[in-house]
């Protein structure tokens, strides 16, 4: 073999020689990063571990204490010694760490120069004398080589020297942290056990600081084990002695001194069984939803369904004071936040107060969030309300009380606003115009076509549109306040969202407000600190909201549009049944009707003496109660059918109506007599069908007519009342005036 080959030969087998080497420095070297990155995180499991049962030790104490406070003393000496354990557990376990960590440093660098050290032994023997007398500058570069990789070996193990010291230091610091912890909690948790034992006179002297005094609510149910049980509560021993405590309800100077509740209606039913008939024979004398449509218009008489009306029923609901604390309303406030965020997403505006408890005082809140919002933007001078003359009677109501001054707005013959003069008194009252209150659909029951350009005039002019949310039985699901323009407005839960009413309630009348409305929505000191309240409790009347929010989550957004439609079909199918027969005072341009129609009788009383009430009165005696009489428009009846009723119930309405119809036709024919007549004479009672009969109609004819029932037909208690007369002078069926007299004497 050539020298040359020789020479080749051998620094092949150098080459060799250094890539071996120089694997097993890298592996050595990843070896040993990857021990320390273990210990490292060893170390961060310990703390962590040592952090979780320290925090678990101080919830246990923690609860024991809370639960018993005379064992506060056993558990303070429990929790030193655990502490201490703890902590000399923290300090053992980083040295440990430490030593560990020091240990194998050692042992891998050791093991990292012996192998170094076995590589170049190799080398040599590999090389021989042979290479070295080829070339000396060869054997320089391989003892350089070993010398530079034996000096990045010492760099490495002092790096990870460093990190080594890095990580003890942090786990000595982590491990001092957590004593420090447990020593805070160890102070706190003392003083909470000195206060427990003290007998909460420190949370007693916090709370008469606060309060002054300590209220409870009670009612005629509070028994005296309940009194007993709260006094010992605070650290009372006070006792309740029915026999000795006198009558505290009322001062001695209150208590009524007269006899009450005399008459004899409230003495003649004393058994349940008595009871019970009573109000069945009251019930019987009533027509309601359960026996027939009520077409009233404006009102949405809906008949509400069983499973929405049974959570009111339930104590969880019905029972809970306005003012009870979160932890005890946190499923009613999320009721409520829900309830307020589907009539968001309805109306299309940002925030709803559930406030209000009335369509009326929904208003009132409305107008006063429109001052507060013109008062805080610098136009507290703004006081103009602009309403047309069509408006319901509460608009201006609600604005008088708001402190505004209302202007009134002209309508044309066809009920819309007139635009012009819209337009005029906008522009003459720009700087002083507060807001502009409409209703959509109109009170005449049409879609108006020009509420768009309303409300940009209104705002054109620095005014707040407040659009009266009554019809939204015809909006749901098909068109948004809040997109129209609007920007307040109350809504009817009692009408649209199924919430029975009538007699007077209940009712929740919430108002949705766009987002720069928001920050004036009325408040309550209670909850929120925040003046404005309207009603005394935050919610209004919050146990008839699982009504609403029952039946939008059983209806569904599909449900509750397809619920508009049909209203608003029924509408017009009445107004397309009764063509001819009666006209429909208000249509929109294409002829159509919203969810209510108007239909005129004045006609009947200038050509057959016919009046509105003599119609309201006949349909008595059909079974149905009246539309809405005289409203919007004296003289006229105003249906509205409602989503609720089935074709067959409106045709059988519809029937009743024709044949009113036909009776004034025979007035007017002259084959029935002008005054005395069915219509004049409704309702027929049953007296009337039994007892002697002088009229020149038949018996079957005057009580029977088309729409009533044969079977199950309503009879009326009485006959016709004079309204009038009845309006001004007042009667009593109450006793005698002069047993009055007598208990005044």
């Amino acid at each position: 073999m050539s020298l040359e080959e020789r020479e080749a030969a051998l620094r092949d087998a150098v080459e060799q020689s250094a890539a071996r080497l120089n694997d097993s420095v890298r592996n050595t070297t990843g070896s040993v990063a990857g021990q320390f990155s273990d210990t490292a995180r060893e170390i961060d499991q310990l703390a962590n571990t040592v952090s979780g049962r320290m925090d678990a030790a101080l919830g246990n104490i923690a609860s024991h204490l809370e639960e018993s406070g005379s064992k506060i003393e056993t558990s303070l000496t429990a929790l030193e010694g655990r502490v201490r354990a703890t902590s000399e557990n923290v300090a053992s376990l980083a040295n440990e760490a430490g030593e560990r960590l020091a240990s194998t440093i050692d042992q891998k660098t050791s093991g990292l120069v012996s192998s170094l050290t076995a590589a170049a032994t190799e080398v040599t023997s590999i090389i021989g004398e042979e290479a070295y007398k080829v070339t000396s500058n060869l054997a320089q570069s391989t003892d350089r080589f070993v010398t530079e990789t034996a000096a990045r070996a010492e760099e490495l193990a002092r790096q990870a020297a460093s990190r080594a010291e890095e990580l003890a230091s942090a786990a000595a610091q982590r491990a001092e942290e957590l004593t420090g912890r447990v020593a805070q909690a160890d102070t706190e948790l003392a003083q909470r056990g000195d206060a427990i034992a003290r007998g909460l006179t420190d949370a007693e002297r916090a709370l008469a600081a606060r309060h002054e005094t300590i209220r409870a609510t009670l009612d005629e149910r509070t028994r005296p084990w309940a009194l007993e049980a709260v006094w010992r509560a605070f650290g009372g021993d006070m006792t309740v002695d029915e026999a000795k405590t006198p009558d505290w309800r009322l001062p001695e100077k209150n208590v009524r001194k007269t006899e009450y509740l005399t008459h004899p209606i409230f003495h003649m039913n004393r058994a349940e069984s008595e009871m019970t008939r009573y109000i069945r024979r009251l019930a019987d004398r009533d027509l309601a939803l359960d026996r027939a449509m009520i077409p009233l218009g404006s009102c949405t008489m809906k008949l509400n369904a069983t499973a929405e009306m049974l959570p009111i029923t339930w104590p969880e609901f019905a029972e809970i004071h306005p003012f009870a604390p979160d932890d005890q309303t946190e499923g009613y406030r999320a009721l409520i936040a829900d309830l307020e965020a589907k009539l968001c997403q309805i109306t299309g505006y940002d925030a709803f107060s559930m406030q209000p408890n009335s369509g009326a005082q929904g208003e009132y809140a409305g107008l006063l969030t429109i001052r507060a919002y013109h008062k805080a933007s610098g136009g507290a001078h703004r006081h103009i309300c602009l309403i047309p003359t069509s408006a319901h009677g509460t608009n201006p109501a609600s604005a008088q009380m708001a402190g505004m001054t209302v202007v009134p707005v002209a309508v044309l013959e066809n009920g819309d606003i007139d635009l012009a003069d819209f337009r005029a008194k906008a522009e003459a009252h720009a700087e002083s115009l507060s807001c502009t209150m409409i209703t959509y659909p109109s009170t005449h029951g049409v879609f108006e076509e020009t509420v768009r350009e309303v409300c940009d005039i209104t705002h054109q002019h620095g005014g707040q549109v407040y659009l009266d949310g009554a019809n939204m039985n015809a909006m749901v699901g098909l068109s948004r306040p809040g997109d129209i323009g609007s920007d307040v407005s109350h809504l009817n839960l009692h009408k649209t969202f199924a919430i029975p009413h009538g007699g007077g309630g209940p009712g929740m009348g919430p108002i949705g407000v766009k987002a720069h409305l928001a920050p004036y929505l009325p408040g309550h000191v209670v909850t929120d600190g925040r003046p404005g309240a309207v009603s005394a409790g935050p919610y209004g009347s919050p146990s008839i909201l699982p009504i609403s929010w029952s039946y939008c989550l059983m209806m569904g957004g599909e449900g509750l549009t397809q619920a508009t439609k049909v209203a608003i079909l029924n509408a017009n199918y009445i107004a397309a049944r009764l063509k001819g027969a009666y006209d429909v005072l208000y249509k929109s341009a294409k002829g159509r009707v919203a969810h209510e129609c108007i239909l005129d009788t004045r006609p009947l009383a200038a050509s057959a003496g016919v009046t509105v009430d003599d119609v309201a009165k006949r349909l008595i005696d059909c079974g149905f109660h009246a539309p809405t009489m005289s409203w919007p428009v004296a003289g006229t009846l105003m249906v509205e059918p409602t989503e609720s009723e089935t074709k067959a119930e409106i045709d059988r309405f519809c029937d009743a109506m024709l044949s009113i119809r036909a009776e004034a036709q025979a007035i007017e024919d002259g084959t029935m007599d002008k005054l005395n007549n069915p219509l004049k004479n409704a309702p027929h009672t049953v007296e009337d069908l039994v007892g002697e009969w002088d009229r020149p109609y038949s018996r079957e004819q005057g009580c029977f007519p088309p729409g009533a029932f044969r079977v199950d037909k309503y009879w009326p208690p009485v006959n016709r009342i004079d309204n009038v007369y009845g309006d001004r002078n007042l009667f009593c069926i109450c006793p005698p005036v002069e047993d009055y007299k007598e208990a005044a004497e």
